[in-house]
Order: C-alpha cells, then structure tokens, then sequence
C-alpha cells in the first residue's frame, strides 16, 4: 500500500470516528433533554427570565357561541418582590367595567394561597376574593381567578407523557394534577417549548376528567431578550365562548413605582 494511499485511508478513519462521536455527543444531549422529569419541566417554565417587572396594554375580546364579540381595554403591571409577585390590572374600556381593577399577590411559600383583591367602582369598594370563590370566572372571561394567578411547581403532582413536535416547536407534555381537593380542574396537560420554556398549549379537565378549556398560545417573540406570549386564546370548550387577549406595548424592568400594587391604587 503506498504512502498516498495510507493517507487517504487515514483520513477516512478520522472522519469516520469524528462522525461516531459527534452523532454520540448529539444523541447524549437529547438524551439529557429526554431525561427531564415532569417537573423540572414545569420548574423551567416558572422559573424562567420574565423580568424583574413589566407593564403591557391588553385586548381583551370575549366571544360567544354566536360569535357575537365583546372587547375589553385593560393595562397590566407586574412587578417580583423577596417572596411576592404583585400583578395588578385596570380596566380602561367599555363604560361599564372602566376603573375596575384587580390586585393579585402570589407568593412563593409552599400552601400559601394568594391574595386577591377587585375593586369594583360601580360600589365603590374593594371586594376581597375568597378561597372559595377562586374558581368563579373573571370578568365575564374563561380565565378563573385561579387561572390568573401562577401556580407553584410544588402546587400539583407532575409526570412527562412525551416529547412532541407542535406548530413547528419541540415540546414537553407534561400532565399536572393538583394536590389539593378544592382544585375544580382534576388536572392540565401542558405543552411546554423546549428551550423557550413559554407554555404553547394547555388542556384544563374538569373534576369528571372531561375536557373544559384550551388554553393556546397563539404568537410569542422575544422582546428585551425575554420570550413572552404576544397572543393567546382560552377556549371554553364545553360552554362554546372563548377569551382572546393581544398583548401590546409589552415592557420589562422599567422601575414600576411600589404604589401601583397597594389596595388603594
């Protein structure tokens, strides 16, 4: 065998090892990726970069079965503190909800249940919104109280189903189950976006495991480096009336003064 020979066939091994050990390396990285529990799923996603604070405008539109539409203007200010995330909403438009707002606290501390507030201005007073009354529907809206608020990863018992591709995007299953008895879900399925850890999808059950609401994420992009849903629509399956919100002028970390996310705002 000749020198030139030797050579070529040299190459050829090196290539061929080099080939062996990237397609290993890839396949031991998706590996990793697979090897993700249904919760740490679910950590990724509450976890995730989501600013320090943000404001955005929303387009609310409620749509009946008959398709007949309802629109609602509301701005949303958010903002994280050492164990509290504060999240309050103004109505802006129609005349009949303007200056409603409503105060979310959601805290970190495992059982802790959130605080919430509605200021209704047609009485003129501020409601406290109960434990019990969580699972009641927002402003004529498919989103609960419950809905609005982010529920801990340790709130509900996670398990990975599969990996799937959705809309062009490699997604996590997930199926959650809440621990506690006064959940009116018996659990969600939730299609996570690997990577961007926004939620692409979920399935909310009712307590007899039927299908209620889907929960869809229609446009997301990055804006400030952060991933956020740009659009997203809550479709009341078994009650045919769907939530359409367009998020707008979407802002992170811009100091929200403390005063926005008192009772009296």
């Amino acid at each position: 065998m000749g020198e030139a020979e030797m050579k070529r066939y040299s190459q050829i091994f090196v290539i061929g090892v080099l080939s062996l050990f990237t397609a290993g390396f890839v396949l031991n990285s998706d590996m990793t990726q697979e090897e993700l529990t249904g919760k740490e799923v679910i950590q990724k996603n509450y976890y995730r970069n989501d600013g320090n604070d943000e404001n955005s405008k929303l387009t609310l539109t409620l749509i009946n079965k008959s398709g007949d539409k309802r629109i609602r203007e509301i701005v949303q200010f958010r903002k994280k503190y050492p164990g509290v995330e504060k999240k309050i909403v103004f109505f802006v438009s129609p005349a009949d909800v303007r200056n409603t707002a409503f105060l979310n606290l959601n805290y970190e501390e495992v059982g802790k249940d959130d605080d919430q507030w509605i200021y209704l201005p047609s009485l003129k007073k501020i409601k406290r919104i109960s434990s019990e009354s969580k699972s009641d529907y927002f402003m004529g809206s498919d989103f609960t109280y419950d809905d609005i608020s982010d529920r801990t990863p340790d709130q509900d018992t996670h398990k990975l189903l599969r990996t799937e591709e959705l809309n062009g995007e490699t997604c996590y299953v997930v199926e959650s189950i809440p621990k506690e008895d006064g959940s009116m879900y018996s659990k969600t399925i939730s299609w996570v976006m690997k990577d961007k850890w926004l939620y692409l999808k979920r399935e909310f059950y009712d307590k007899d495991k039927k299908l209620l609401k889907i929960d869809s994420a229609e446009d997301y992009k990055q804006i400030d480096g952060i991933w956020t849903t740009t659009h997203r629509v809550m479709n009341n399956i078994q009650k045919k009336h769907k939530s359409d919100i367009v998020y707008s002028e979407v802002k992170y970390d811009t100091g929200i003064d403390d005063y926005q996310f008192t009772e009296h705002a």
